[in-house]
């Protein structure tokens, strides 16, 4: 198992540790649902530092990840950062990212964990003919999450959402990005590895209080974010998630395109509740009521802390997709009443 730089703080703060894309990581601290709470309603502070980090630079870097990506990312300003996907010619998503372009030839790039090396080989794969350099980054990442997290980082208010500067924090240089995985206000700090713990312990004295994979989990769900695995895989397009707003298909030429352009699915990403105590889980089968027929699958499912009930993204078939339809869920072959409902589940109060 490879180790972030704050592995130690987790240790001795007594996480419980687990095995993620072969990176050990803290998965709680102690109550999941107490650290869900506490980024709802105060600031949570993450260890990220598993993502994967590329920087993509040169004089073309910006046309080659309009080559690559399925979004232009060409159009983002310096200091700006753009939500978009890698996929495979044949449509099918390799991995979703979040690309900031820290200058006119510089981009980072950040992956999934798990898919981190994908992206490295295709993104090296595709830059053929292109005038670019493809890097490992080598830094560190903590996220401070939360209505107080602006509170916590001393942010002005200049940095606005999915905006990166460069800064110091506990006297140490950083890049700081208005961005995270929670539904909630929040940045990600971006740091070398020796300065990690002297940025951990200042956010923690700040008033941050460390939350572990668990609720991250939980926290993305409600608020209707993908998770790559579950909502997206190689056998689903953005379109099949109900993200096609990322795909600039009026670019001239990208990876995956012709396929993009000729999709048409016929299920679709939808939410679901369920008044139960036996919360839907990835894999269980959604069945039409009337039938009993297997019309979609759970793709991500949990109790919801902030709702109070269970929560479950599923891909559906597109007729029976309409919020209010009622359907049913195998749960461990007891069949749950459920409600189609739009995501996201959890709208943040701006």
């Amino acid at each position: 198992m490879r180790r972030t730089a704050l592995h130690h703080i987790h240790q001795r703060l007594g996480a419980t540790m687990t095995g993620f894309a072969g990176w050990s990581m803290p998965l709680r601290y102690g109550s999941d649902i107490a650290e869900h709470h506490t980024v709802r309603t105060g600031a949570g502070l993450f260890d990220l530092g598993h993502m994967g980090q590329l920087e993509v630079t040169g004089p073309e870097a910006a046309a080659f990840l309009d080559h690559a990506l399925v979004g232009r990312l060409s159009a983002v300003a310096v200091g700006r950062a753009k939500y978009t996907m890698l996929c495979h010619t044949t449509g099918g998503v390799l991995d979703d990212l979040v690309v900031y372009r820290l200058a006119e030839d510089r981009f980072l790039v950040v992956a999934n964990a798990s898919n981190a090396p994908v992206v490295r080989a295709m993104l090296g794969e595709h830059s053929g003919g292109f005038m670019v350099r493809i890097a490992d980054a080598g830094r560190s990442l903590i996220a401070v999450q939360g209505p107080r997290a602006a509170e916590v980082a001393g942010v002005h208010p200049d940095l606005r959402y999915y905006g990166i500067k460069r800064d110091r924090l506990a006297g140490r240089e950083v890049l700081l990005a208005r961005t995270g995985y929670t539904g909630e206000d929040g940045f990600e700090i971006y740091c070398a590895h020796e300065d990690a713990e002297q940025i951990w312990e200042w956010a923690a004295a700040a008033g941050a209080t460390p939350t572990g994979l668990a609720c991250r989990d939980t926290l993305r769900l409600e608020a209707g974010m993908p998770l790559y695995g579950h909502e997206l895989t190689l056998t689903t397009t953005p379109f099949h998630a109900g993200l096609g707003r990322v795909v600039a298909l009026d670019k001239t030429d990208f990876v995956g395109a012709a396929a993009l352009r000729a999709v048409q699915p016929d299920t679709t990403l939808v939410g679901l509740t369920t008044k139960g105590r036996r919360s839907p889980r990835a894999g269980h089968a959604v069945l039409d009521p009337a039938t009993g027929t297997r019309v979609g699958e759970v793709t991500s499912g949990a109790p919801s802390p902030t709702l109070g009930h269970p929560i479950a993204m599923a891909y559906v078939s597109k007729d029976l997709a309409g919020p209010g339809t009622r359907l049913t869920v195998d749960v461990r072959g007891t069949h749950e009443d459920a409600e189609v409902v739009s995501l996201p589940f959890y709208r943040r109060r701006s």
